[in-house]
C-alpha cells in the first residue's frame, strides 16, 4: 500500500507539471476528486486490520496535502506566466483612442464667465433652486400686486399664506443679491451661475429650464460707468475683443436707471442681457442706505451667450441629452 501511494505521489506530480489552466482541475480530481485513485485508497481503510489502517491513513493523508500543494503551486506559476503575456506588449504599434467625455457648451461658457468676472474681483456665490417667494419676489421690489409679476410664470412649491412660508422654483437668480447683502456689508462684487424655471410653452429661444448668470457690486461710489466697463469686460472675454456692446433704456423693478444691453456680434445687433443701477428700495429692504451706497446688477441667459458664441439655433437643443450635440464642442 505504501508503495503504491509513492506510485500515486509521482504519476500526480508528473500530471501537474504538465497541465495548463484548463486542465488543471480535471487533473487534480484524477487523483484527489471523489472517484480519485488515493481518494480510492482512502476509502479502503474499513478493510484494514487496526494495525495496518493508522500509519497507511496518515501516509495516504500526507500524500492527500502534498498533491493539494503542488495544484496551489502549478495554479499560481499558470497565472504569473499569464499575467507576463498579457503585459508583454508592442509600444511601436498605433495606440487606441480611449472614448472621452466632453464638457456642455453651457459649462464651457460659465467657466469662462467666472474667469472673466474673477479677474475683476467678482466671487461665486451661490442660492437655492427652490426659493421663497420673499426673495424671489418681494425684496427685490416686485410685490404681489405689482405689474412686473406678470413677466413670470411661476412653478409653485408650496403656497403658503404669506411670501415668507410660499415656496416656489426660482424664475431668475437674482435673489442671490437679496441673500448675500442680508449676510455680508458691503464691499461686495458676487456673481451666481446657476438654473431658473418659468412655467412657459418652449420654442427655439425659450425653455422652462434655463441658466442664468446674475452679477453685482455694491460700493461707496459705484456709478453706471463701473457696470459698463464691467459688462464691456466680461462680453469682450466670452464674445471675442471685436464685439461692443450698446446701452438701451429699459425697465426692471430691481434696478433704477435700468438698461438692455445688446452686442455688435457677427455684423449686427443682437439682444443679450439686462442690467441697472440696484433700486434704492432694494438696498433699503437689505438694510443697506442707499445715501451711503450705490450698486449695480446684470443678469444674462447662458443659453443665450452659447447660442451666439457657438450659432446655436434652437435653445431646446442643451436639454434634449443627444450626444451628436455634446461633441461638437
Amino acid at each position: 500500500m505504501e508503495a503504491e501511494i509513492k506510485k500515486i505521489i509521482e504519476e500526480a506530480r508528473l500530471a501537474i507539471e504538465k497541465s495548463d489552466q484548463q486542465s488543471l482541475i480535471t487533473t487534480a480530481a484524477k487523483f484527489i476528486g471523489r472517484k480519485g485513485s488515493l481518494t480510492e485508497i482512502l476509502k479502503s481503510l474499513g478493510s484494514l486490520s487496526i494495525e495496518e489502517r493508522k500509519p497507511v491513513g496518515e501516509l495516504a493523508n500526507r500524500a492527500k496535502v502534498k498533491i493539494e500543494q503542488m495544484v496551489r503551486e502549478r495554479e499560481a506559476a499558470l497565472g504569473a506566466a499569464q499575467h507576463q503575456r498579457l503585459m508583454q506588449r508592442d509600444t511601436t504599434l498605433p495606440g487606441i483612442l480611449p472614448v472621452v467625455g466632453h464638457f456642455s457648451p453651457i459649462t464651457r461658457i460659465i467657466r469662462e464667465l467666472i474667469g472673466a468676472l474673477s479677474e475683476l474681483g467678482f466671487e461665486v456665490a451661490e442660492s437655492p433652486e427652490v426659493e421663497l417667494e420673499l426673495y424671489n419676489f418681494d425684496l427685490l421690489n416686485i410685490p404681489p400686486n405689482h405689474p412686473a409679476r406678470d413677466q413670470w410664470d411661476t412653478f409653485w412649491v408650496k403656497k403658503g399664506k404669506d411670501s415668507k412660508n410660499s415656496a416656489l422654483l426660482r424664475t431668475h437668480t437674482t435673489p442671490i443679491q437679496i441673500r448675500y447683502m442680508l449676510e455680508h456689508k458691503p464691499p461686495m462684487r458676487v456673481m451666481n451661475l446657476g438654473r431658473a424655471f418659468r412655467y412657459e410653452a418652449e420654442d427655439v429661444t425659450h425653455a422652462s429650464v434655463f441658466s442664468q448668470l446674475d452679477g453685482f457690486m455694491v460700493d461707496r461710489g459705484i456709478s453706471v460707468a463701473h457696470m459698463k466697463s464691467v459688462i464691456n469686460h466680461f462680453v469682450k472675454k466670452i464674445l471675442g475683443e471685436e464685439c461692443r456692446a450698446r446701452f438701451r433704456p429699459s425697465f426692471f423693478p430691481f434696478t433704477e436707471p435700468s438698461f438692455e444691453v445688446d452686442v455688435w456680434f457677427n455684423g449686427k445687433w443682437l439682444e443679450l442681457m439686462g442690467c441697472g443701477m440696484v433700486h434704492p428700495q432694494v438696498l433699503r429692504n437689505v438694510n443697506i442706505d442707499p445715501n451711503e451706497y450705490s450698486g449695480f446688477a446684470f443678469g444674462a441667459g447662458i443659453e443665450r451667450l452659447a447660442m451666439l458664441k457657438y450659432d446655436i439655433n434652437d435653445i431646446r437643443l442643451f436639454l434634449s441629452g443627444d450626444p451628436r450635440f455634446v461633441e461638437q464642442f
